[in-house]
């Protein structure tokens, strides 16, 4: 069994989603392994990271709109509130979301449904540049 291990920033410009399918994709492609699972892991507590339809830009919009409703800025039962009115309800965003996901590879390419992207999910208002973690292990 081999492994590969690298890192990739995503450069984000506030709340949103931000597809980086492509640059994984690419950094998979190199590393010649045929058959393994994929781990990405992002380095952050108010960022996380999904798999979510990459065909129809609603679908992001509406995801967007839901996480400002069930976790909205400026809540008054929030305690942590000393990086801003943004940073709460960024937590409790990831939490619910998550920050790692594993994706079978499969003849050398990520087992991804049709229309299925690997998304890093800002939370904060402000533009962060991400760091997310690859971990490759297969043959």
């Amino acid at each position: 069994m081999r492994q590969a291990v690298a890192g990739i920033v995503v450069a984000t410009r506030g709340k949103g989603l931000y597809e980086c399918t492509g640059e994984v994709a690419a950094w998979l492609a190199e590393q010649g392994i045929h058959t393994g699972l994929l781990t990405l892991f992002i380095r952050h507590t108010s960022a996380s990271l999904v798999i979510q339809e990459n065909a129809d830009p609603d679908v992001i919009r509406d995801l967007n709109d839901y996480f400002g409703r069930i976790a909205p800025d400026n809540d008054p039962h929030y305690r942590h509130t000393i990086e801003g009115p943004d940073d709460m309800p960024a937590h409790v965003r990831a939490a619910l979301t998550g920050v790692q996901l594993s994706i079978p590879v499969i003849a050398g390419r990520l087992a991804l449904g049709a229309w299925q992207g690997i998304y890093v999910f800002e939370h904060r208002s402000k533009p962060h540049q991400r760091s997310v973690a690859l971990h490759l292990s297969g043959e």
